[in-house]
């Protein structure tokens, strides 16, 4: 029998989960993530975009948010942390449009609003923002 790690097999439930959408809501996802978080266009200030995909009763989530109120508090101005609370029925096409397979998950989108740093389970802040310097 193959190991397939952790990560590997997240981001193959992932892949599956995105063609759950159908065409008309993933045209409407990327008009509102285009219009919300591509600040290129619409001329908010940020540089990056920190989707934590979380709920309430997810202890590592509650870590995660404590280590997320660091970054707002210490960057609010170059980074928008956005909580995505995955027990919410609203959430939900979301979640399968981005494929959130798992949580905690944390996505952080370029200033033109494009993925660039996917993480499952519990990162530092240190950690976190040591992504937004390499890029």
């Amino acid at each position: 029998m193959a190991f397939m790690n952790k990560n590997v097999l997240n981001d193959f439930i992932a892949e599956k989960m995105k063609t759950m959408v159908d065409k008309e809501t993933s045209a409407n996802i990327e008009k509102l993530i285009d219009s919300k978080y591509n600040y290129s266009k619409n001329g908010l200030d940020y540089e990056f975009t920190l989707f934590e995909f979380s709920s309430n009763s997810c202890s590592v989530c509650k870590k995660m948010e404590v280590e997320l109120d660091k970054i707002k508090k210490s960057h609010a101005d170059e980074i928008n942390v956005v909580f995505i609370n995955t027990t919410l029925p609203e959430n939900q096409q979301l979640i399968k449009y981005m494929g959130i397979p798992a949580i905690p998950l944390q996505v952080i989108l370029d200033k033109k609003g494009e993925e660039i740093f996917k993480h499952y389970g519990f990162i530092s802040a240190e950690d976190l923002l040591a992504v937004c310097v390499k890029i």
